[in-house]
Formats: C-alpha cells, sequence, structure tokens
C-alpha cells in the first residue's frame, strides 16, 4: 500500500438550524480544504460524502452529485455513505483504502447534516431508525434510551454504585463544554459545572439533559492523497496510519459483551495493528460522547482504562490537557456538537489542527506525534483511525 496524507482540511461551525443547504454546508467546508491543500476543484478524483438524514431533513436525495457540481468537480464520481454517526469516518477509511490501493490519487472526503432544523421529535424518530427495523425501533427504543440501558447495565456489571457513576458522566461533560468554550466551531460555548448536570432534566435515567449531545448543522471535509502528491501540496502533512472498521449487529446479538460494544474492540485492533502501535502510543483521542456514558465506555474499549474504571480517566485528570490521553479536546459532541453525517470528519479535523498547532492555546495539546479517532454509528458500527504527524 502507498503511504496516504491529509493535505488540507476544512470544517464549518456547528449550529442550531443552519440557514444553508447541506449541499452549500459541504461546498463551504470542501472549498476550505481545497483551497488550503493548493489544488483546484477539477483535479479532485473522486468525493466520498457522509450524511444520514438529509432525505428527511431536506427531501434531497443524490446529495453527493450535487456537491460535486456545486464545487465544480463536475466529472468526479461522488458516493453517498451512510452508516449513521460514523458516516464521515466511512467515506474517509474508504478514501484511504482508495488512495492506498493506487487507484486514485486525490479524493475529497467528509460529511454533513442539517438534522437540527429538522426539529428535535422528526429528528429522533428518523435517527432511531439506526435501530433494528424489526424488534428495537417498533417498540420506541431512541437512542437516549439505548445508552441509559447501557449505563444501568454498567452499573451491575462493574459493581459501580449508580451515584458514583453519575457523578463520573458529569464531569464528562463538564470537560467536554471546558473545552468548547474555546472551540470557534463548537455549537456550544459555556461551561458547566457538575450540580449543572446532576440538577438538570431526567432524559431518560440515569442519563440527564447535560449528558446527551444535541442535534446539529454542519460539515468537515478533507483532502486525503498520496504521500508523492502530499509533499507537493503541504509542509505539514498529517499521516493516516491505520484503519480499522467493524460492526456489532441488533441489541441482541450483543448480549455477550454489552455494556462494552465489541465492534469498537475489533475495530480500534485493526487501526492499531495496521499503524504498529498501541494504546500507549496515542497522545490524543477524539472519541464518539454522545452522550456521557458512551465516553467511560469507549476509553476501556480503547485500551485507555481497565473495564469498570473508565470514569476514573475523568475523576483523576488523566483525560484532560496535560494528563495521560487528553480526550475530546474539541469539546466533543456534548459541547461541539453532533450534525451526524459529519461528526467522523469533525474529529480527523480537529487532530489535524492540533497537530499542526493551529486550535485556540487554551485547548492545545504540546507534543503530539500520534491520534485517534473513534466514531460509533447506530447500535454498533465502529470506524478508528490512527493519525500522525508527519514532519
Amino acid at each position: 500500500m502507498r503511504k496516504v496524507a491529509i493535505a488540507g482540511v476544512g470544517h464549518t461551525p456547528f449550529t442550531f438550524a443552519a440557514d444553508k443547504s447541506s449541499v452549500e454546508l459541504f461546498a463551504e467546508a470542501a472549498m476550505d480544504a481545497i483551497t488550503e491543500s493548493g489544488i483546484a476543484a477539477k483535479e479532485v478524483q473522486a468525493i466520498n460524502v457522509g450524511n444520514v438524514l438529509g432525505d428527511f431533513s431536506e427531501g434531497q436525495a443524490m446529495i453527493q452529485s450535487y456537491i460535486a457540481d456545486e464545487i465544480g468537480a463536475f466529472n468526479a464520481p461522488a458516493t453517498r455513505f451512510e452508516g449513521a454517526c460514523a458516516s464521515a469516518s466511512l467515506a474517509i477509511r474508504d478514501a484511504f483504502m482508495w488512495v492506498a490501493s493506487g487507484f486514485y490519487d486525490i479524493v475529497l472526503a467528509g460529511g454533513v447534516e442539517t438534522s437540527a432544523k429538522m426539529g428535535t421529535p422528526l429528528a429522533t424518530r428518523t435517527f432511531a431508525m439506526a435501530h433494528d427495523a424489526h424488534y428495537e425501533y417498533p417498540v420506541g427504543l431512541t437512542f437516549p434510551g439505548f445508552f441509559a440501558m447501557l449505563a444501568n447495565l454498567y452499573t451491575a456489571k462493574y459493581d459501580v454504585p449508580l451515584d458514583r457513576l453519575k457523578h463520573q458522566m458529569a464531569q464528562v461533560s463538564v470537560q467536554a463544554h471546558k473545552y468548547g468554550v474555546y472551540n470557534k466551531y463548537a455549537q456550544f460555548h459555556k461551561e458547566i459545572s457538575v450540580e449543572d448536570v446532576l440538577k438538570g432534566f431526567m432524559v431518560c435515567s440515569p442519563l440527564q439533559l447535560l449528558d446527551c449531545c444535541p442535534f446539529s448543522d454542519g460539515a468537515a471535509a478533507m483532502i486525503i492523497c498520496s504521500e508523492d502528491v502530499a509533499k507537493k501540496l503541504t509542509r505539514t502533512p498529517v499521516y493516516i496510519t491505520g484503519v480499522g472498521q467493524a460492526s456489532s449487529g441488533k441489541l441482541s446479538a450483543q448480549k455477550d459483551y454489552a455494556p462494552r460494544i465489541r465492534a469498537r474492540e475489533v475495530s480500534v485492533k485493526q487501526a492499531y495493528d495496521m499503524a504498529g502501535i498501541g494504546p500507549k502510543d496515542v497522545d490524543i483521542c477524539e472519541l464518539h460522547d454522545c452522550f456521557s456514558i458512551a465516553s467511560i465506555i469507549a476509553a476501556e474499549s480503547l485500551g485507555f482504562a481497565d473495564y469498570g474504571k473508565g470514569g476514573e480517566l475523568w475523576e483523576t485528570g488523566e483525560c484532560d490537557r496535560g494528563g495521560r490521553i487528553p480526550i475530546n479536546m474539541s469539546g466533543g459532541l456534548k459541547s461541539k456538537g453532533h450534525p451526524i453525517g459529519a461528526t467522523g470528519a469533525s474529529q480527523v479535523v480537529d487532530i489535524v489542527h492540533q497537530m499542526r498547532g493551529e486550535v485556540e492555546p487554551e485547548r492545545q495539546v504540546e507534543g503530539i506525534k500520534i491520534g485517534l479517532t473513534d466514531t460509533l454509528g447506530g447500535d454498533g458500527v465502529l470506524c478508528n483511525m490512527v493519525l500522525e504527524k508527519g514532519w
């Protein structure tokens, strides 16, 4: 395989209901990535777009074709990727494989969503379709309910008292908002306290309002290219050195592993093995914190803590800036926001900015060489990527 690099990135602000369409939002992020990399749009050989609910939010199918037209890459093959929250990560992984194989030299990849403009009832209902349509969705299961079940299973399996778990989850949210304040792309720019979380509206026990991420509108994109091309385009390439993807299936298929999500362990091992690293080598991580319990579960499966001990990372500050493994210095999904089809690309873009030293000083992590992204889609589609500084 050829070495694969990211030569340019783009990111729109993540917001409540956006005035722009999904095509316009993605085009904005894409043109920033194209301009930063110094290429012309007509040089893009393929376009991969993560998008989940465009059919419902805007009545627009075939979004990828209209994006190609909008940015001036008229003849480039364009493909839409749907993997719930992991959609953009799947788009990037496929772009990586196309370039690594030598089939393409330059691919534009990323994602976009305008779920916030749908309003909470419709967005919640349509997004719940990512559950099993025969047994889970018809009985009213939504993702707050899914992660609330995992939280309750967590307390039982690992003998963690519920009050302590709720306090740990609150600390997850507090840290996310602590750094989201400084992220110019973030949806929320307000710090919160543990007390704010614990006194919040109960969404689905034990998850309270500030344990949950919002629906958001926004886009993120990047130019993925071969090493030879990257050396001509940028002095600061970031290499994708490992990727992984796995699927868990419906909840009943995961009963032997829950509250762990087995696909994550399979996927991240693929990424670690390809990159030739282990969890101790990771300097920074953007993980999928759609709900605060999701952060704790993910941190364990990624190898940053023993099972049942993930919450201690937030209690002790080990995952804070300056700690052993800084997690979600972007503010994560809970503070930066969660435009479903764009989230995986946003994670990658933020680590690229971190490696270049381009983020706000209050959230910059020094000495980064290796970063990891972790994106969960639906009941258990996982995609992980290892990024390495290339200069």
